[in-house]
């Protein structure tokens, strides 16, 4: 029989905190109430600790058989992703004996239909969804779902300083109740970012925070929606609204928090969630990024909610 070289002991004597595989591609078929299932084109990176007095995970065998586990979980509609990427935690402690911790990280693209916002031809849009698992032999466990949504943001310092030199130039030739007028009418020109807004929250038995609430969340924080299909009229009608509601890439992420703690008036206190908003310059060779890590009741307390 030949050797099993992985079970062997290292010669360093060396734990590692993950060991595993990445890019196992599956197709998950997520339950809807009296609708077809939402499809999702799904990759899944699967781990688990190596203790210091084994040479290997068995990867050849062993991760072979966690892709029969994926490919038997995912072949009929599942409840959530939630409980879906926990039961993979548990086959991984199952089939690796010799590990404390397993971890399961998901990563989809969901196709949703929307209209434009003039014309309302139909037309799709992709959302980045993901859901992360970590989980010990003890029984504890924590899973993070979240989104990531497109949308453009529109600067305030470039705005404010197109304003200022547009009404020095307007008062020579207006009054000032026609100044007024015209200020409040013009959306000013201002440089624009295409945005990525990412949510992550702690997800838990007790609570579920709705995909549908968190793209709606992400969506909000920014200037205005894009779209992959538009009309000369739905052109006229994203930059307009954009540039009446211009932010900041800090103003995105205080507005998810915001939106968050209004929308998950049940979410335990100490359940965290991690915010991120990227910008991407359009008059400048970097990009800007803002972040927030918190519970939602350190979210509370600041707002006074």
């Amino acid at each position: 029989m030949l050797p099993d070289v992985q079970t062997l002991e290292p010669e360093i004597p060396i734990g590692l905190s993950r060991v595993g595989a990445r890019g196992i591609k599956k197709l998950v078929q997520v339950k809807r109430e009296g609708k077809r299932p939402i499809i999702l084109i799904s990759t899944f990176d699967v781990f688990v600790n190596l203790p210091s007095s084994r040479k290997g995970v068995n990867l050849s065998r062993n991760f072979e058989a966690v892709d029969e586990v994926i490919e038997r979980m995912t072949w009929e509609p599942v409840e959530n992703v939630e409980d879906l990427v926990l039961r993979m935690t548990d086959e991984l402690l199952i089939r690796h004996e010799y590990a404390d911790e397993a971890e399961v990280r998901m990563s989809a693209e969901l196709i949703m239909r929307k209209r434009t916002p003039a014309s309302e031809i139909k037309t799709q849009e992709v959302v980045n969804i993901f859901c992360n698992a970590r989980k010990r032999r003890s029984g504890e466990e924590k899973v993070m779902i979240g989104v990531e949504v497109y949308g453009i943001t529109v600067c305030p310092c470039a705005q404010e300083l197109v304003r200022a030199n547009t009404v020095r130039k307007l008062e020579k030739i207006l009054s000032e109740e026609e100044l007024s007028e015209v200020v409040k009418l013009i959306p000013f020109a201002s440089h624009n970012q295409r945005g990525r807004a990412l949510i992550m929250v702690e997800s838990r038995r007790e609570f579920r925070p709705r995909i549908e609430d968190l793209i709606r969340i992400a969506k909000s924080s920014m200037s205005y929606e894009v779209f992959e299909i538009l009309k000369r009229t739905d052109e006229l009608e994203v930059v307009e609204k954009a540039h009446f509601k211009p932010m900041f890439v800090e103003d995105s992420v205080r507005q998810m928090a915001k939106a968050l703690v209004e929308t998950f008036k049940d979410a335990p206190d100490d359940a965290e969630v991690y915010l991120r908003q990227l910008n991407e310059e359009s008059i400048h060779q970097h990009d800007v990024i803002a972040e927030r890590r918190a519970t939602i009741g350190e979210l509370r307390k600041e707002l006074g909610a």
